[in-house]
């Protein structure tokens, strides 16, 4: 396929797959929202491929072309990333997205791998059993695109404080997101709370989304927004390493995915009947105040070398 009719199938992913991402990528200069919009496409088709999906929605049979069990999909997956990362053609419009990424950002290929153990840890799912174990996964299901999208911005694969930052985002939009789905993961038979976490209030996973629970279980919950809000504002202190629309870009997802725990816990037990989301009106008012707060920050308000004490650290060892 030529860059064109890649970059093409790349933006109707984003536009199809995630509005909150498209509309905070619009900040970014061009060539930074193509290099983003390319690696989001990578992303959303081994998510749609490992979950049978398609854009994010619905079912879709991959077995097919795949394999059929999602292991066999998985090492389709592995084999088509690495064809990328070494630079050969896939004939496959998100892996040749990738190629181009790590062709012109000079990507280490360790973090594409990151995110595939990621889906591995899906596949092979184990229940969650402390905070330790959820961050570990969120890491690698969220962090290391948040390390991969640092890059993407000019970020050097060197500057691991920069880096650290990069992941803190991409575990705040993870752990958000638990908080958002609980009800909707229970009703598939998941649950990425922390079992200590459950015990402590006489929950145990499987059980704990029963209406006699909520309250106790929303306390969880809570727990686990106010954890994301340490590392959204840890992720803060990243944005003197970036140029003033990459900020404001970074900044504006930063609050909408924010927003979205927040709604959870300050709703109370009530959130959890259903699923928390961000009218665009709010989207808007986030961009908008993302960027004054992006040029102080930027210039005067933060620092990347703040403590990160007691913050879930990756090996980039």
């Amino acid at each position: 396929m030529t860059e064109d009719n890649v970059l093409s199938a790349a933006q109707e992913a984003i536009a199809k797959g995630s509005r909150s991402f498209a509309l905070a990528s619009r900040l970014f200069d061009g060539p930074t929202r193509d290099r983003a919009t390319l690696l989001y496409a990578w992303c959303r088709h081994c998510d749609d491929v490992i979950d049978g999906q398609y854009l994010g929605e619905g079912s879709h049979d991959w077995a097919g072309a795949w394999g059929g069990t999602p292991h066999q999909r998985l090492d389709r997956l592995r084999d088509l990333t690495d064809k990328a990362l070494a630079g050969a053609p896939t004939g496959e419009p998100a892996f040749d997205a990738l190629a181009r990424v790590a062709r012109e950002t000079e990507m280490p290929a360790r973090y594409p791998h990151d995110l595939l153990e990621g889906f591995r840890m899906d596949v092979d799912w184990k229940p969650v059993r402390d905070i330790d174990h959820l961050l570990t996964y969120c890491y690698h299901v969220a962090g290391c695109v948040g390390v991969m999208m640092a890059i993407v911005m000019g970020v050097s694969p060197d500057d691991h404080a920069t880096l650290s930052r990069a992941s803190d985002l991409g575990l705040s939009f993870q752990l958000n997101n638990i908080a958002r789905d609980v009800a909707e993961d229970a009703g598939r038979g998941r649950c990425y709370l922390p079992a200590d976490w459950l015990a402590e209030e006489g929950l145990t996973a499987g059980t704990h989304d029963r209406p006699e629970n909520r309250a106790a279980l929303h306390r969880v919950v809570t727990r686990l927004v106010d954890l994301a809000e340490r590392y959204e504002a840890s992720a803060a202190h990243g944005v003197p390493a970036l140029r003033n629309r990459q900020a404001w870009a970074v900044l504006s997802a930063a609050h909408i995915y924010g927003d979205i725990g927040r709604k959870v816990r300050d709703a109370g037990p009530l959130a959890l009947e259903g699923r928390a989301y961000t009218r665009r009106r709010d989207k808007l008012i986030a961009v908008a105040l993302a960027a004054p707060e992006a040029l102080w920050k930027r210039n005067i308000g933060v620092s990347t070398s703040a403590d990160r004490s007691g913050l879930w650290t990756p090996d980039f060892s």
